[in-house]
């Protein structure tokens, strides 16, 4: 087993930024979880399957084949050979992959891949059930969080960046709804993990919130 780092949290509380930050200062490998799970439903909604059909779901997962690459340290998604690193960040392919994760048959899928990734290597992985279900041996476990309002604004000012126009309200309403579909699912939901971190980036920094994690990296290596 390499050494794991697990990142867990709501959307939009910075995980993946961090993580990478993290993992880049110790020369480890960075496992966006998430956008395995985006890279399917974004699958999904190519297929034009409905997500809101369990049944129709399931029935499609063996057509899909879910990979990460990597290139230059960076991370690459790759659904049936194709790249969707930037596709599957659209917010529609962000909800549809919060609701498919609640289905036991595509967690299952994921799982394997997650696990087999880590055993080899040292990672830091983020995603909202890393340190309670994937990883639970992780060697040190983080549960990075922010307010609603906060992470709204992040996303809000990403987009604004980016040409789009948001509705701030909009984007708060997505992320409590978020927030409770990932934190009620049946299967493997999001919370701390009772050994884990708590470290809320609301008043914090990108550099100090680095810093936090890395110090309780520093404590166990």
């Amino acid at each position: 087993m390499g050494f794991n780092v697990a990142i867990d949290g709501p959307a939009g509380a910075g995980k993946s930024t961090i993580a990478k930050m993290v993992a880049k200062n110790r020369g480890f490998i960075y496992v966006d979880t998430g956008a395995l799970y985006r890279a399917l439903g974004y699958s999904l909604l190519q297929a034009g399957v409905d997500t809101n059909d369990k049944e129709a779901v399931t029935k499609h997962l063996p057509e899909v084949n879910v990979e990460l690459a990597y290139e230059a340290g960076e991370q690459q998604v790759l659904a049936n050979g194709k790249n969707v690193s930037k596709e599957i960040r659209r917010e529609e392919v962000g909800n549809i992959a919060s609701k498919i994760s609640a289905i036991k048959e595509v967690r299952a899928k994921l799982l394997d891949l997650q696990k087999d990734i880590a055993s080899k290597n040292d990672v830091v992985m983020d995603g909202r059930d890393i340190g309670t279900f994937v990883l639970p041996e992780a060697q040190v476990k983080i549960y990075l969080t922010a307010s609603v309002f906060e992470r709204a604004n992040r996303r809000y000012q990403e987009l604004i960046k980016k040409g789009e126009q948001p509705e701030l309200s909009q984007i708060e309403a997505d992320i409590e709804q978020r927030d409770y579909q990932d934190m009620h699912r049946e299967i493997a939901p999001l919370k701390q993990a009772e050994d884990a971190h708590l470290v809320d980036s609301s008043r914090m920094t990108i550099a100090e919130v680095v810093a936090r994690i890395e110090g309780y990296i520093d404590e166990v290596m």
